[in-house]
């Protein structure tokens, strides 16, 4: 791929007036760099904005409106019974390696994803297929053990994208995949570099190259985007800043919505915060808005529970937790911590984090509640905290679409093992109407309020800034991914 890459600048270069006509290529600003490129190995959303779409597919797919279209399967059918998927894969499919994608590929990717030594971080995804048959080389049979409503949905996951046996182990650093753009180039702490592959079996993309470039400084940020180093940051890490860009004609600012619910994460196992009057207590104490307003500068929906806003099933439980510190007082007298207590948060390094926890830690403190801030690194977060599950509070943006089942793990970051939202979950699973699902839904949304599992701070807003000539990047987002495959300059 970087002769690949060597020939478009040859190509450029000989030709300087197609240079000033049409650019091929884009920069595409990211304030965090991946810990690696295989987002079947991997918990950090930065992995799939760089490969989801544009590297690697699944057997379906998430579109700009968070509807669930075909992907490599083209079509399916489903049982009666809701318990065998047969899916008809796409044909003339290659990896880029040149290899043949066929239906051992996908029996390979989900018998992996789903295996004892998974390490898979949505392992959960996948837990209720039963078995992965190949009928012939264009189509699969998946049969469940029982019938899961968003099986279609789950394998629209950057966690579920089929890979292949021959390359799995080194996607970590080489990925290969069936998408629109194939790997080209890792500069460790700068950027990822990925090129159009001229075999892509589907609509080739319009851009020749794309390259992800990592810039972790909101203040550098925007001077990359000012000097047009950068075309396009699509989650801009200084909302302070858009005014500015709104008012100059060379930018468009793209705001829309995402599935990141932004919330205080609590150690349920760990005391005090095992007692749900301390994290009442807690919930109480905070004053979304003025998070809203003084870490995102009014960028953010306020949120009462684990569930995004713009879903038609979304409850609107904000008054549950109202802030009310005197009620946080009064609780915390009544859990025995009259005096307050002293505590720690662990923060990772977005903006939304970092400048919010200051202020949150604020908050606790005017109802005794002692926080020390700890910054962390990306890498230190993920296994000090959603690994290891050591820490006390934390602020994180759950980025995951419909993620509310996370709530269903005991062993997941914050500890929270509830038998009866557990059965909601499995209910869920095994409905497929609509109406029963919402109902459900809202019921487990209630249930995580009521107990006071997390600090439910807001709905992420994706706020985004652009070369005004570039089209076609997502307004909302619907997953955590940076789609670049009907990405294009207007002329």
């Amino acid at each position: 791929m970087k002769a690949l890459l060597k020939l478009v600048a040859l190509a450029v270069a000989m030709n300087p007036l197609t240079a000033l006509a049409q650019q091929t290529g884009a920069t595409i600003g990211m304030q965090l760099e991946p810990p690696n490129l295989d987002p079947t190995a991997g918990a950090a959303a930065a992995i799939d904005e760089v490969v989801y779409a544009n590297l690697f597919e699944g057997l379906t797919r998430f579109t700009a409106d968070g509807s669930v279209a075909p992907a490599l399967a083209r079509d399916w059918e489903i049982s009666e019974d809701g318990l065998t998927y047969t899916f008809t894969l796409a044909e003339d499919v290659t990896f880029h390696d040149g290899s043949i994608f066929d239906a051992d590929d996908v029996k390979f990717s989900l018998d992996r994803a789903r295996a004892d030594d998974s390490i898979n971080a949505q392992k959960v995804l996948f837990a209720d297929i039963e078995s992965v048959e190949v009928v012939d080389p264009q189509t699969v049979e998946v049969t469940l053990s029982r019938p899961n409503g968003s099986f279609l949905f789950n394998m629209a996951w950057g966690d579920a994208v089929i890979v292949a046996e021959e390359t799995a182990g080194d996607n970590a650093t080489n990925p290969v995949g069936t998408g629109p753009f194939a790997f080209a180039d890792w500069v460790r702490g700068d950027s990822v570099t990925l090129a159009r592959y001229d075999g892509y079996w589907g609509e080739a993309p319009k851009l020749d190259t794309v390259t992800f470039k990592f810039i972790s400084d909101p203040t550098a940020a925007f001077a990359a985007m000012m000097a047009e180093d950068i075309d396009a940051f699509p989650n801009f890490p200084a909302p302070e800043n858009l005014q500015q860009f709104e008012a100059d004609p060379r930018f468009s600012v793209i705001v829309g919505s995402t599935e990141g619910e932004t919330v205080l994460g609590i150690n349920n196992a760990k005391p005090p915060f095992d007692d749900v009057k301390v994290r009442e207590a807690i919930a109480h104490a905070i004053d979304r808005q003025a998070i809203i307003d003084g870490a995102m500068f009014g960028y953010g929906t306020p949120i009462g529970t684990h569930f995004a806003p713009h879903n038609p099933a979304y409850v609107d439980l904000t008054e549950t937790s109202a802030h009310d510190p005197e009620r946080a007082r009064a609780l915390l007298e009544e859990a025995g911590h009259g005096e307050g207590f002293q505590t720690t948060l662990k923060l990772p390094p977005p903006a939304y984090a970092r400048r919010g926890g200051e202020i949150l830690a604020s908050q606790l403190r005017e109802v005794g509640i002692e926080a020390e801030i700890i910054n962390l690194e990306w890498a230190q977060w993920l296994e000090e905290v959603f690994t290891n599950g050591d820490f006390d509070l934390t602020i994180v943006s759950h980025t995951e679409p419909l993620d509310i089942n996370i709530y269903a793990r005991p062993d997941y970051y914050f500890h929270y093992d509830d038998a009866d939202f557990q059965a909601l979950m499995t209910s869920l699973d095994q409905t497929a109407d609509d109406g029963e699902r919402a109902e459900i839904l809202k019921q487990a949304q209630e249930k995580i309020a009521s107990d006071y599992v997390n600090g439910y701070l807001f709905q992420l807003a994706k706020t985004g800034v652009a070369n005004a000539r570039l089209k076609g990047l997502w307004e909302n987002a619907p997953t955590q991914a940076n789609d670049m495959t009907a990405v294009y300059w207007e002329e």
